[in-house]
């Protein structure tokens, strides 16, 4: 297992990638305090220790017209391991479905849906998740109103309160 050094500059650099993907390095060498150079060579340590995974710009729904958001937590008829694969398989290749979860509890998986409207939600369910081979039930929740929506990660836990200029390792997996 190798281990990864994250410093104060680094924990401060993530959190500002994380807010602003698209910061040239000089902004944010100068909110970090580190030369433009030096905040090159920190990202691409970081990316190629696979902290940073990649970029992307992030989508506004209603914007684009997809104005529903729903949870759907699934339960399968048999736990055999070519049924999850059958049934992740094809939640892969439907790009409707954003988030797609195993997880403990009830449900077998639980995905997160985005579609342009009820109609749309509809066809999806009753057409292509219903239909899937291996689904047992499927237990839906539209979500009325987005209360808190973040892609930023907390990173207070990398931090020592009682030693902040102490460098923190921590293994990667």
């Amino acid at each position: 297992m190798s281990k990864i050094t994250i410093d104060r500059y680094d924990l401060a650099l993530l959190d500002a990638l994380q807010r602003k993907g698209n910061a040239t390095n000089a902004t944010l060498g100068e909110q970090i305090k580190l030369s433009a150079s030096q905040i090159s060579r920190r990202i691409q340590r970081l990316e190629e220790d696979g902290v940073i995974a990649g970029y992307v710009a992030l989508l506004a729904p209603s914007a684009l017209g997809l104005g529903v958001t729903a949870f759907a937590q699934v339960i399968l008829e048999s736990h055999r391991e070519t049924a999850s694969e059958t049934f992740e398989s094809a939640i892969a290749a439907m790009p409707e479905v954003l988030d797609c979860f195993s997880v403990s509890g009830d449900a077998d998986y639980m995905l997160r849906i985005l579609v342009p409207d009820l109609a749309a939600f509809s066809e999806l369910m009753m057409k292509r998740l219903l239909c899937l081979p291996g689904v047992a039930r499927i237990k839906t929740s539209i979500a009325l109103n987005t209360v808190k929506q973040t892609h930023v990660m907390p990173l207070s836990h990398l931090t020592q309160p009682s030693k902040p200029r102490q460098r923190v390792r921590y293994a990667e997996s």
